[in-house]
Formats: C-alpha cells, sequence, structure tokens
C-alpha cells in the first residue's frame, strides 16, 4: 500500500477519533456548507472549539474552508479522504480474512 496513502489513512482517523469533530461532520453532511458560527449554533460547543476542530478536519482534507460574503468562511465536506480510508480498511481486511480463513482450515483439518 503506498505510504500516502497510509498516512491520509492516519489522518482521517485521528480526526474521527474525536466524538466533537463526528459531530461537525454529520452537521456538514445533514445541513450542507456552514460557518463556524452557524455549526455553533447547531451544536453544544463554543464557536472557539468549532474552529479548533474545523482546523484540524481541513488538515486531515475531510473539509474545504470556502471564502463566503462579508469575510465568512464556509466549510463543505470533503470525501475523498474518507474513501482514501475506507479504501485501507478494505485493503487491511482483505488480509484479515486470508489470515482467518488459514486459520479455519488448519483448525477443520485437526
Amino acid at each position: 500500500m503506498p505510504p500516502d496513502v497510509e498516512a491520509i489513512a492516519e489522518q482521517v482517523f485521528v480526526a474521527l477519533a474525536d466524538p466533537t469533530r463526528r459531530g461537525i461532520l454529520a452537521a456538514l453532511a445533514q445541513g450542507g456548507p456552514a460557518t463556524a458560527t452557524e455549526l455553533a449554533d447547531r451544536l453544544p460547543i463554543t464557536r472557539q472549539a468549532i474552529a479548533k476542530h474545523l482546523a484540524l478536519l481541513t488538515e486531515a482534507g475531510l473539509v474545504t474552508a470556502e471564502p463566503g460574503e462579508r469575510r465568512r468562511v464556509r466549510y463543505r465536506l470533503q470525501s475523498a479522504p474518507m474513501r482514501v480510508a475506507q479504501q485501507f480498511l478494505a485493503a487491511l481486511a482483505r488480509d484479515w480474512d486470508g489470515h482467518l480463513d488459514a486459520l479455519k482450515d488448519h483448525l477443520d483439518g485437526r
């Protein structure tokens, strides 16, 4: 597996490890692009905390910041890093499936 795929997957997993960031992603998925202020209105967290989480989500590539009217920044979901993480997990699952099948065959042969 290429190292960049593993690095992208790692960033996604780190971002998804926090329940607040998962909540932000869910809010963006449900309501579409939003500012940090709009997200703070929907979630039980301050705008400043939202901004910090959005910075990490942006770094992981899960959201992008788009300039809006009156210098407001709207955040939009990006699915490409999530797809990379899914492919990473699928490859791991295939590896495990092979090992588990070999173990099953070994145990059945006893």
